[in-house]
Formats: structure tokens, C-alpha cells, sequence
């Protein structure tokens, strides 16, 4: 049986044969894509890292087992540590033949509690989790409550103060259309350039929740928390609406305050060209309407 190997510029085999992301597939191949659900709390985030455990590596192992060869996933986002997922696209290639039932049975038994894979289908060979997306979609949930929870301290923001909603999305129309995020990029982030296309940044109030989702083509490592650390000094009444544009302007990570807590923060939508037929996300995460 052919094994699958991965490095960062295409899928070989050991006959050494190489086979670029998006292109056509060797006989007997075909690529599947899966939707993953996770709780990020105990990894340190989607990709492989040799220090700590990684959904990554959980979902490969799973993967590798029901399908009798060695996978290598590529995911839509390398959320980080802490950060979770309602909707994470992967894709991967294989020599298997298993239907639907049989691998979401098969790789669940295989995962953790913290992990779940619920939708997977063969897609074209064209399709890539990563390069085929069109924009990402992140929630982030803040509990605004005097009283500290007991629940969900993993999973949320916990704020005492009072949030001023209202100047917090009047903060958020500057962040809006393409533009130099540099403020909010974190320093360790390898991206050619800080431009980033935001379509869509609003909070909104759910009982005690506030969610704040945001919409871009693509995004800075850390450039959510960043934006969300921003916003909730304006919510705060620390600052007026405008200091959001002005810091944005000011092109300097040392204008931003520090980078929000990744417990609070959702990888929740994931869009694509219709022709590739991914499902499209109730968004989420569950304990929220």
C-alpha cells in the first residue's frame, strides 16, 4: 500500500512522486474533506507541535486508524492554543474506501471528548481547506456578570463591568474594509503583509453573553484577541469609539492593550465556492442562541 507523507510544499509517496495541493490526484487516490468540532483548552492549538498535544496530531492518529494508512491533515485555520472550533474544515487524501458511517463512527471512537468529527464527504481534487476558503468567521463569547462563574471557565471571556454594547460597535466600524492591521498583529506572526479584508466585526447581546464576531478574508496570528482586547476598552468606557481608528492608524503593536484570553474565542464558519459543496455552519458554539 502506497504511504502518505507530508511536508510544506506537497503530498509524496515513497516512490517519491510529488503531488501539489489542488491538482490532480494519482490513480486510486481521492481527497476527502471533514468538518471538526473542538474544545481547544487542552492543546496547544490545531497544528502539530513536538512540546504539547495538538487536535492536529489527535485527528490524524484517528484518521490514520480507520482508514489503515498514515493521514496528514491541512486544516482551513491554525487556531492557537486555548482557541476552539465549532466548524474547522481539514482535508486530506487517501487509498481508503469507507463510507460516510463508517468514518464518522470509526474516528470518533478514536478521539477524545474534546474532539468530534461530524460531517466528511470526497470533494474534488481542486479543493484545499486553506487556500480555497474564502473568508473565516471567528465568535468571541464574553460573559458580562458581576457574580464569577463556575461554568464554562474555559470556554468564555468572564467580564465584571458593565459593557457599553453600543460604543463597542461603533468601535468596530473602523475595522471594517481592507486596510494595514499591524496594530493587532502579533510579533511572531509570518505573514507577507499585515493587510487584512474585514467584511464583517459586530457585537451583539445574548442574556449575559455578548458575542463579537468578526469576518475576513484572513487573519494575523492573534489578530481577533487583539481586536477584542481593543473593543472591550472601549466597552469599558476606558476609551471613546474612536481610538480604535486611531491605533489602527498608528501602525504599532504597542498601541494595542494586552492580547484577550483564547478561551473566549470560536473558529465558527469557514466559506468556499459553492461548486466544492461544503455544509454550511449553524455557527455556534451550542450554549449560545
Amino acid at each position: 500500500m502506497n504511504r502518505l507523507i507530508n511536508d510544506s510544499s506537497s503530498w509524496k509517496y515513497k516512490t517519491n512522486c510529488a503531488i501539489p495541493d489542488g491538482h490532480e490526484l494519482p490513480s486510486g487516490i481521492i481527497r476527502m474533506a471533514a468538518i471538526v468540532t473542538y474544545n481547544g483548552k487542552d492543546y496547544c492549538g490545531f497544528q502539530r507541535q513536538r512540546h504539547s498535544p495538538s487536535v492536529q496530531e489527535e485527528l490524524e492518529m484517528a484518521l490514520s486508524f480507520v482508514a489503515d494508512h498514515p493521514i496528514s491533515v491541512v486544516c482551513a485555520g491554525r487556531t492557537d492554543t486555548g482557541v476552539h472550533a465549532t466548524h474547522q474544515i481539514i482535508h486530506f487524501d487517501t487509498t481508503a474506501r469507507r463510507n460516510h458511517s463508517n468514518w464518522i463512527k470509526g474516528v470518533n471512537s478514536k478521539l477524545s471528548d474534546n474532539v468530534a468529527l461530524y460531517w466528511i464527504s470526497q470533494v474534488s481534487p481542486y479543493f484545499h481547506s486553506r487556500f480555497s476558503a474564502v473568508e473565516r468567521t471567528y465568535r468571541y463569547i464574553i460573559l458580562s456578570k458581576k457574580i464569577k462563574p463556575a461554568f464554562l471557565t474555559h470556554e468564555i471571556l468572564w467580564i465584571k463591568k458593565e459593557l457599553s454594547i453600543n460604543k463597542m460597535n461603533q468601535a468596530c466600524q473602523y475595522l471594517l474594509g481592507e486596510q494595514d492591521f499591524t496594530t493587532f498583529r502579533a510579533s511572531g506572526c509570518q505573514s507577507n503583509t499585515a493587510f487584512r479584508n474585514v467584511s464583517k466585526a459586530i457585537l451583539v447581546s445574548c442574556g449575559d453573553f455578548v458575542i463579537f464576531e468578526i469576518k475576513a478574508n484572513a487573519f494575523l496570528l492573534h489578530m481577533v484577541r487583539n481586536i477584542v482586547a481593543a473593543v472591550l476598552c472601549v466597552g469599558v468606557g476606558k476609551h471613546d469609539p474612536m481610538w480604535i481608528k486611531t491605533i489602527l492608524d498608528g501602525k504599532s503593536r504597542k498601541l494595542c492593550p494586552a492580547t484577550a484570553s483564547p478561551c473566549g474565542l470560536y473558529l465558527v464558519d469557514v466559506d468556499y465556492p459553492a461548486n466544492f459543496e461544503i455544509p454550511e455552519s449553524s455557527k455556534g458554539p451550542f450554549f449560545i442562541a
